[in-house]
């Protein structure tokens, strides 16, 4: 929980009235303050949501909730290079996660893929552990944010490639002494990858430890095909109305990486966040809407508070029944000692 916030081992700089804290001291602090107003988290995985009636149904991987509306904040996930030895040595050394995976790579040395502000988040992080860190950029400048691109250039730790990009993850398994070792599914280990120069076409071998890819993020919309439109520009951001955060399918709302192709940036999600709460709370009161049990419960102490009055209907309130009746016609000096 998190998302791409949670993975960002740097300081979080482009936030406003935050200073020297990192991506997850910054989640912790939102889950933190989110429940303290009532916000229950659950740990699913959502499969698909059926629009077909009122509530809808969200299908997660254990259970299904009903929700008169929802906001769509489920981010995006690292894109991937597919290239040889890419998926075979994930977990031997290819990762997408500097700050999950870059201290077993202490004091070695190591690559990271791309020119925007992931790959230099990833390049500065595995800077603080690594013995050097090599950044391959297909381009002759990088992408990135100029404060994040300079502090890359200026790291005396950080080398740079430019105009070149990785053809080949190239590894070997490790050395074991066991007789039953399945030589077809063996683990294999990162020991170097396959350059081209994207000028010359010349192509070389570079020795390394681990290969970090930040080639940017695709949202992770898919569970949504065929429920709500999809930017035709920008393939899977939901595609938004107007200036609002709300979808082709009333009652759904799109907030954050999902439907923001361009910015992405945590200050803007997080203000896309509250858009589409007050767009959501703002269709359910348009629509007469809302928590079915509380309603319930107010609709049934309404009728028992109705019966009560009902059956004491012209009675009154008599101060001397609760003396027991007695004290009637007596004076008021007297009804001390009752």
């Amino acid at each position: 929980m998190g998302g791409q916030l949670q993975g960002k081992g740097v300081d979080v700089e482009n936030y406003p009235g935050l200073a020297n804290v990192t991506g997850p001291e910054v989640v912790a602090a939102m889950r933190e303050q989110a429940a303290s107003f009532g916000a229950v988290f659950e740990c699913e995985k959502v499969v698909k949501v059926d629009t077909s009636k009122r509530p809808f149904k969200i299908h997660t991987n254990s259970t299904i909730i009903l929700s008169h509306s929802i906001i769509v904040a489920t981010g995006a996930e690292s894109n991937w290079m597919d290239i040889p030895g890419e998926y075979e040595m994930r977990g031997g050394g290819v990762s997408s996660c500097a700050i999950c995976d870059g201290a077993a790579f202490y004091q070695k040395d190591v690559v990271v893929i791309g020119g925007g502000d992931s790959a230099m988040e990833e390049a500065l992080v595995l800077a603080r552990t690594s013995k050097a860190v090599t950044v391959v950029h297909r381009r002759d400048e990088f992408r990135a944010s100029k404060v994040l691109a300079q502090r890359v250039m200026e790291h005396p730790s950080i080398k740079i490639k430019w105009n070149t990009v990785v053809k080949k993850i190239v590894g070997e398994a490790a050395p074991s002494d066991a007789e039953d070792v399945d030589l077809d599914n063996q683990q294999k280990f990162v020991t170097g990858v396959v350059l081209s120069d994207t000028e010359t076409g010349e192509e070389s071998t570079y020795a390394t430890s681990a290969v970090f890819v930040a080639i940017g993020h695709t949202p992770t919309t898919s569970f949504l095909e065929n429920i709500v439109d999809f930017d035709e520009e920008h393939a899977g951001y939901i595609e938004t109305i107007a200036s609002s955060t709300r979808t082709s399918t009333p009652g759904i709302f799109a907030a954050g990486d999902v439907s923001d192709a361009i910015y992405r940036q945590a200050v803007t999600s997080a203000g896309s966040g509250a858009a589409a709460a007050l767009d959501a709370e703002r269709w359910l009161s348009e629509e007469g809407l809302g928590n079915e049990q509380a309603e319930f419960e107010a609709e049934l102490l309404a009728e028992l508070m109705a019966d009560d009055i009902g059956m004491n209907a012209g009675s009154g309130y008599n101060a001397y029944d609760d003396a027991g009746g007695r004290g009637n016609g007596v004076k008021e000096s007297a009804r001390v000692d009752l």
